[in-house]
């Protein structure tokens, strides 16, 4: 069994389980699919990926934060309004200087997601963080599922 097709069978599987899981508790299964997006999306593997992409995903949900509520105090139809999108879209890209938010797709992901759920971070935010979970079974699955059967094949070659 390729890799492949060992994280396909996985996602697939997995993918099922956060649709139940999603409407089960109450979050949103599109915000928990962009989770998982963003693991896989990122360029680290393993916990050190996981850790990065929770770091990113948290970051870009403080900062679309940052835009909706400074956004609100200005007037409406007002240019300053895109103005402080493009400073606070400036530094989502800055901040990736430092390793745990070098993942600038991750910042933009959970600041996209935050929009889309009109700010509501208290139910984005777990929706988020579970998929992300959820990515880093289905990929870490699928890699363990491709090693083990490899291992397999590999062992009944040698017995031959």
């Amino acid at each position: 069994m390729n890799i492949l097709f060992s994280i396909a069978l996985t996602t697939g599987v997995l993918s099922a389980l956060w649709g139940w899981v999603a409407v089960t508790l109450g979050l949103l299964s599109w915000a928990g699919f962009l989770g998982s997006t963003a693991y896989f999306a990122c360029p680290q593997g393993g916990f050190k990926g996981l850790l990065i992409t929770l770091c990113t995903l948290l970051s870009g949900v403080a900062w679309a934060q940052l835009i909706i509520h400074s956004s609100a105090m200005l007037p409406q139809l007002s240019i300053a309004g895109y103005a402080i999108t493009g400073v606070v879209a400036f530094f989502m890209c800055m901040q990736a200087k430092n390793v745990l938010l070098s993942f600038v797709p991750g910042t933009f992901i959970g600041a996209c997601a935050t929009f889309a759920g009109q700010g509501d971070w208290r139910l984005v935010l777990p929706s988020l963080l579970v998929g992300l979970l959820f990515g880093f079974a289905m990929k870490n699955g699928g890699l363990w599922l491709a090693g083990r059967r490899a291992k397999e094949s590999s062992g009944a070659v040698a017995a031959e």
